[in-house]
């Protein structure tokens, strides 16, 4: 595997029982792989629970809210193609664990921007992102639907909660040749993963990776929130 030096040392015990599983799940780019081995999932979620922290399933980080499944994190992951040099956007911090593996895909110029609408979420993820190395991540409380204008556009778009539609605002802000992964579907049991591509001659095309199961993305505009799964 290509050695990728940010966080390195920071795994957990076990972490390699992890990558072991998503390899054995279909998982296939190493830098994926290599960047899940090197951030442990152990430092993001309570306490209580980082003994099922290798478990192949979504874990409770309060607020209502969950870390994924490490195979849906590195589906979404995957999907994206990075190359190392993106700018990239996350909506939905969540624990901070998906964007930590974004961190470890990216070279020194390149930037991960996360936005988060529950404010304790924020906080924690940023302490958590900022202890392992991870404080080059610039993070952002606010309406994900919304994307974060102007810093864009981005080559990459990673949604970790699921609208009913794609927000047009996302779509817009995503740079030609751009990839934006999205769950989309009216609830919980009626979701698929979407993979949008933007063409160099600004159309738009797009795919369903795989069926999934996520919260529900609601604009802060509606008087509600937006929540995380990551």
């Amino acid at each position: 595997m290509e050695e990728i030096k940010q966080g390195q040392g920071e795994s957990l015990q076990g972490e390699s029982l992890l990558v072991r599983r998503l390899v054995e799940q279909g998982v296939r780019d190493p830098r994926v792989l290599n960047a899940f081995e090197q951030v442990p999932r152990a430092a993001f979620v309570p306490a209580e629970l980082q003994a099922e922290s290798q478990d192949d399933r979504p874990l409770d980080i309060g607020c209502g809210q969950s870390i994924s499944q490490p195979l849906i994190v590195a589906a979404m992951t995957e999907a994206l193609q990075l190359s190392g040099s993106e700018r990239v956007l996350e909506v939905g911090t969540g624990s901070g664990y998906q964007t930590a593996i974004l961190c470890q895909l990216l070279g020194p110029g390149a930037k991960v921007r996360s936005i988060e609408i529950v404010p304790e979420l924020l906080a924690r993820a940023a302490i958590t992102l900022a202890r392992l190395g991870y404080g080059r991540a610039e993070l952002r409380l606010g309406d994900g639907a919304l994307g974060w204008p102007e810093a864009a556009p981005f080559d990459a778009i990673l949604v970790a909660a699921a609208p009913r539609e794609v927000p047009p605002a996302l779509l817009e802000q995503l740079a030609p040749g751009g990839r934006l992964v999205i769950p989309v579907g009216p609830n919980p049991d009626h979701q698929e993963l979407q993979l949008w591509h933007r063409l160099s001659s600004g159309a738009l095309e797009h795919r369903t990776l795989l069926a999934v199961r996520f919260v529900p993305l609601v604009a802060r505009r509606q008087g509600s929130h937006s929540s995380s799964g990551n």
